[in-house]
């Protein structure tokens, strides 16, 4: 069985190199044997039959080991199908609580009821960001989205300031997904428990890349997506403080303790638990790898290119930055064009894949960062993962050189 540093066989046998792990995981060989029994044992695992408990079994495993990954209790990791629902179930259930607060409170001073108010970031992901226009637009919410610097950090002094009387929820990714910078997740949750207001953190990028410990952060809510790392797509999960209120925003049934209803997907929960359990094995090695592989294939595209072709996003100090990612922007070149060219080839990002649009777009990520059209438009993100051996790095490195050879000043 191929494990940490050992290629895939079935990728291998495609003969493109997969260089977008920030996009998605191949589904690691132990999580899709944890897998695989679960195709056949079908029983409901709310059910208390023979057939239910074996399923019943492996959730409460799967719950054990996503918990222990991020430093949590069993009791609060709560299932979901994806890390969209994660993020949009910690803003919806964060101010629906807070408009239902301000509704118990008895108003003596007259004065007309206020919005719920959140601070975000120029750089979150959309289901993030469109989540809350959605609930603005409705009414439900204001919010405030601050801007980031030039390496796409966010300022806390930033944050701190756009806060308000009513300002109810925090919500900033731990990690971006396009340059890689680790945002200061711990000093914005000891700003928000300061003014009384809630913290969630998405960590879909950073779980099985960096250490994230929910008590070491200090965050209310935090989301995990197995994809990221290892698992299945389709399942993910939101941890939730002991404590925290939290409306629902899936009624029904009483499954996961009664906070968010539907029968758990029991084949892909398996797969999320036994991806956990290797993240929480394997971490420091994994990400030691995945550094190398990254800063191997930035010194052969550093080194390949004519001085002043390449700029590298993200943050300067490699500790603020993924292990894995490196984006590049190539002026000269349209990256969308060079990935289309090479997608038999080289699996590659120019954005991100969950809201890449494709074409010559510039992403809002970058825009945000200031980054200059010129390199924008030809900035590639390449990320290694548990399974990127250094001859996926020296091909994808020679590919992309030579491209630029060939197309350089004219895409």
């Amino acid at each position: 069985m191929p494990r940490l540093g050992e290629p895939l066989p079935h990728i291998q046998a495609s003969g493109c190199v997969y260089l977008d792990y920030n996009a998605t995981t191949p589904i690691f060989p132990e999580a899709a044997d944890e897998m695989r029994p679960f195709l056949t044992a079908f029983g409901n695992p709310s059910s208390a039959h023979a057939f239910g408990r074996p399923c019943k079994a492996a959730v409460d495993a799967a719950r054990a080991r996503v918990a222990a990954m991020v430093g949590a209790d069993p009791d609060e990791i709560f299932f979901t199908s994806c890390g969209s629902e994660s993020d949009n179930w910690a803003i919806w259930g964060a101010v629906m609580e807070a408009r239902r607060q301000q509704r118990a409170a008895p108003d003596t001073s007259g004065a007309a009821a206020f919005l719920p108010h959140v601070v975000s970031s120029r750089i979150e992901h959309p289901a993030v960001i469109e989540c809350l226009a959605m609930l603005a637009a409705q009414g439900l919410l204001e919010y405030t989205l601050v801007p980031v610097s030039c390496e796409g950090l966010v300022r806390v002094a930033d944050v701190e300031a756009a806060m308000t009387p009513h300002t109810c929820l925090l919500t900033f990714m731990h990690s971006n997904n396009e340059v890689g910078s680790i945002q200061p997740v711990a000093q914005l949750a000891a700003l928000a428990r300061r003014a009384g207001a809630l913290m969630h953190c998405d960590a879909a990028q950073s779980l099985g890349k960096v250490d994230v410990d929910v008590q070491q952060l200090g965050v209310d809510m935090l989301t995990v997506v197995a994809h990221k790392f290892g698992g299945p797509k389709g399942v993910a999960a939101l941890y939730v403080r002991r404590g925290v209120r939290l409306e629902r925003l899936l009624c029904g049934g009483g499954q996961e303790g009664g906070r968010r209803a539907g029968t758990e997907n029991v084949v892909l929960v398996a797969g999320l638990g036994k991806a956990a359990e290797l993240v929480s094995r394997e971490l420091p090695a994994t990400a030691a790898h995945m550094a190398a592989m990254r800063d191997s294939l930035q010194q052969q595209l550093l080194a390949g290119l004519p001085p002043s072709t390449a700029l590298i996003h993200g943050p300067a100090d490699d500790a603020l930055r993924l292990p894995n990612t490196l984006s590049i922007g190539i002026r000269g070149i349209a990256a969308a064009r060079l990935l289309a060219e090479l997608s038999e080839q080289l699996a590659a990002s120019a954005g991100a894949a969950c809201h890449s649009g494709g074409g010559h777009g510039v992403s809002a990520v970058l825009q945000a960062m200031a980054v200059p059209t010129e390199h924008a438009v030809g900035t590639l993100r390449l990320s290694t993962g548990r399974h990127t051996t250094q001859q996926d790095v020296d091909r994808a490195a020679a590919l992309i050189l030579d491209y630029v050879q060939r197309h350089g000043g004219s895409s």
